[in-house]
């Protein structure tokens, strides 16, 4: 006889819950150190070229820029990683590594110790590149140093990861 095995959820350290900052969230399970894996993000592949040739119709995205140019739809396949929401002052990062295989992936670690219960955020560090203005990606973190918007307003030396507007 066999015997069905539930499956390890990909993102023990997190549960998805409404938040007060946007629409869903991601919150910690439990109290965890600073630098803890929080899960991996992920989803479909796209190449930038396929992305701008999909109809996105103003859609909710999960759009993952690596620095390799590739895009990651957390929408498609993803899993609890894609509503950790924005802060400008986030509690979480982004961090890009090579796996075993050569692959890019995107892992999110807490950057500070944070507690259960806590919402955890990274920086969007969002682009857009279709001229957007920055009162179009308004930002509703509460921040005291909240830049009022998503978008990254610093100037880009260097390609980094990043969430991106379709």
């Amino acid at each position: 006889m066999t015997v069905a095995r539930k499956s390890a959820s990909s993102t023990p350290c997190l549960r998805v819950s409404p938040s007060g900052v946007h629409g869903l969230g991601a919150f910690a399970t439990r109290d965890l150190p600073a630098h803890a894996l929080l899960g991996l993000y992920e989803g479909r592949r796209y190449t930038a070229e396929q992305v701008a040739a999909r109809q996105w119709n103003d859609q909710l995205t999960y759009l993952f820029k690596l620095s390799n140019e590739e895009i990651i739809d957390g929408g498609k396949g993803g899993n609890a990683t894609r509503h950790l929401n924005h802060s400008c002052n986030p509690n979480c990062e982004a961090v890009e590594e090579y796996d075993d295989a050569g692959r890019l992936e995107l892992r999110f670690q807490t950057l500070v110790p944070v507690e259960a219960g806590d919402e955890l955020f990274i920086d969007y560090g969002l682009t857009a590149d279709d001229g957007s203005s920055p009162a179009d990606y308004p930002c509703r973190c509460g921040a005291e140093n909240c830049r009022g918007t998503m978008l990254d307003l610093a100037p880009e030396a260097e390609p980094h990861p990043g969430l991106v507007a379709p």
